[in-house]
């Protein structure tokens, strides 16, 4: 765990070393990263926001830099094919996984969380979910495991996608490779974190206030 806090606090440097080592196999692994992060629900904890936002930064790079034009279509791609597999697992098997002994990374309290920020938010769910950690994972799973329609899921899933991927994308690209947010780009990533986790916290503190009324 410590080593993953490393990766995604310097991920401008990693990724940097990933794309010498690497080559073009670079654009398959990042797909993978964020295919996964919204696909698996046991996945959690892979990097979203800030990997995005660093990978912009880099597409800025006068040498060796990422294609913008590729990641903008590639990530869009991932996002929405995660989304969709999340979807469809929660459709078929949601019911059995609700069974499982809660793990570290999949406990029932953070499903029942979710199901009250779609409960609040209807169909836009889908959308503002993208922009906050483990709702973005777990959203999916919790859509297909209810009756969310799936033509308007798919619909809701692609706008979210494109807005979250090109969003992060286009602000590290603008603004990633200044002087300023080269030399503190650690603690942009930790700034990028907490306000991407605030939706998940109002999602929770309104569930805690909610339910002592329910028992009331």
């Amino acid at each position: 765990m410590y080593e993953l806090v490393q990766v995604i606090l310097h991920l401008d440097q990693h990724l940097a070393e990933w794309m010498l080592l690497y080559g073009n196999w670079i654009y398959l692994i990042l797909f993978l990263i964020i295919f996964c992060e919204t696909g698996l629900i046991v996945t959690p904890f892979l990097p979203g926001d800030s990997l995005l936002f660093a990978l912009g930064a880099l597409t800025a790079m006068t040498e060796g830099g990422l294609s913008i034009g590729i990641l903008s279509v590639l990530l869009v791609v991932a996002a929405f094919c995660g989304d969709n597999t999340n979807y469809y697992i929660g459709s078929k098997i949601g019911y059995r996984v609700l069974q499982w002994p809660d793990k570290p990374w999949l406990k029932k309290a953070h499903i029942r969380r979710t199901q009250e920020f779609m409960n609040d938010y209807g169909k836009m769910a889908v959308i503002l979910a993208r922009f906050a950690p483990l709702l973005r994972t777990f959203v999916p799973f919790v859509a297909g495991l209810g009756t969310m329609n799936r033509k308007i899921y798919l619909t809701y899933s692609l706008v979210g996608a494109v807005l979250w991927t090109q969003s992060f994308l286009w602000l590290g690209h603008l603004f990633g490779q200044t002087p300023f947010v080269k030399k503190n780009f650690t603690a942009l990533v930790l700034g990028v974190i907490v306000v991407s986790l605030i939706p998940a916290a109002v999602a929770f503190l309104k569930a805690r206030q909610t339910k002592p009324k329910a028992s009331a």
